[in-house]
């Protein structure tokens, strides 16, 4: 299978070329990177040296670019893949974005929250959190990889919301995500000396995986479903941890609480539900596609806590972007990320 990554350099792209390299299915044709055109990838990322030596094009040459590949990845931020796309709606080409351009069933909500009027409205793109999609992912040319802060959020209360357990008012949503999640460029906020030994709040009451979120609650509470989001930066390069809060519907017990995770998430290879009074940590989850479930229920107030954690950069972009790749070419989900988390 023949793969092109567009965006190379990003922390996502440069992601995806460290698990791609180590598929045993794809070969890498074609790199990009429109501020570093015609740079050996590995001169930029001295840690590719000898397995990925190759010379960065820029994504004004889409179209032969996509002559030559099977799939290609959008690793860009949100804006850019709308017209790669639709350049390249008559092609075979499957595409995989990284970015907020087709996450939502409505653009014009895409259009409200990232103050960008979408110029493909017309396509489709399945919503690619695989574990509650790939049925669809697996017909899709056009998959909308989730958000890195979306994916830990839905996860932990999704099946809480299919089962009716859990009131569809009221759910707030506290997150932490490591530095790398504010992407590769320069920014005072992300400098060294701003984030060392501190730790702060961010796009409080505005961030943009906030409709994400609620989007695929209300699909599974059958119910419109709002919710309070605030994300925080953490001082660590890559995780996130996201803890969820919501009031638990009158008589339901942490035994029909624990049976809704495990049902939901028992066969799903990447999802490990920890269980009840566990509180899982980003140190176990570093480098791998795993996401790892703990929760508790606070009696005095009636309310679930839940938590999840993952790496950013791979379940929360390019580990997702490649176990939709795999079921969209119906290959073994798990192909290429078996690896375990690094630890320490």
């Amino acid at each position: 299978m023949k793969a092109s990554v567009i965006g190379a350099t990003g922390f996502a792209g440069a992601e995806l070329l460290r698990l791609l390299d180590g598929h045993p299915d794809v070969e890498i044709t074609n790199i990009t990177s429109e501020s570093s055109t015609g740079e050996n990838i590995a001169d930029i990322y001295p840690y590719l040296s000898d397995r990925i030596e190759k010379k960065l094009g820029s994504m004004q040459e889409i179209e032969s670019i996509a002559a030559e590949s099977d799939v290609v990845f959008i690793a860009l931020p949100h804006g850019h893949a709308m017209k790669i796309c639709k350049a390249l709606r008559s092609t075979s080409t499957k595409i995989i974005d990284l970015g907020g351009d087709y996450r939502f069933k409505d653009y014009k909500v895409f259009e409200e929250w990232y103050n960008v009027k979408h110029e493909d409205p017309e396509a489709h793109a399945v919503y690619g959190l695989t574990e509650l999609y790939r049925d669809k992912v697996k017909g899709a040319k056009l998959v909308a990889n989730p958000g890195c802060y979306t994916t830990c959020g839905i996860l932990a209360l999704v099946p809480m919301l299919k089962a009716g357990l859990i009131e569809t008012g009221g759910i707030i949503i506290d997150a932490k995500s490591g530095t790398t999640g504010a992407g590769r460029t320069l920014k005072a906020g992300s400098m060294y000396c701003a984030v060392n030994e501190n730790f702060h709040a961010y796009g409080v009451g505005t961030h943009r995986h906030t409709p994400e979120i609620e989007q695929i609650y209300s699909e599974f509470a059958k119910a419109p479903v709002v919710i309070q989001f605030t994300p925080h930066l953490l001082p660590v390069d890559r995780g996130i941890l996201a803890t969820c809060y919501a009031d638990i519907k009158p008589g339901v017990t942490s035994e029909q609480i624990d049976r809704a995770y495990r049902d939901m998430y028992e066969d799903e290879f990447f999802v490990r539900v920890r269980g009840q009074g566990i509180c899982p940590e980003i140190k176990n989850v570093r480098a791998s596609n795993y996401v790892d479930l703990g929760w508790q229920i606070d009696k005095r107030t009636n309310r679930l806590i839940a938590m999840t954690v993952l790496d950013n950069l791979v379940k929360g972009a390019a580990g997702q972007a490649v176990q939709n790749m795999n079921v969209m070419f119906g290959l073994k989900e798990n192909t290429g990320l078996t690896q375990l988390p690094i630890y320490p």
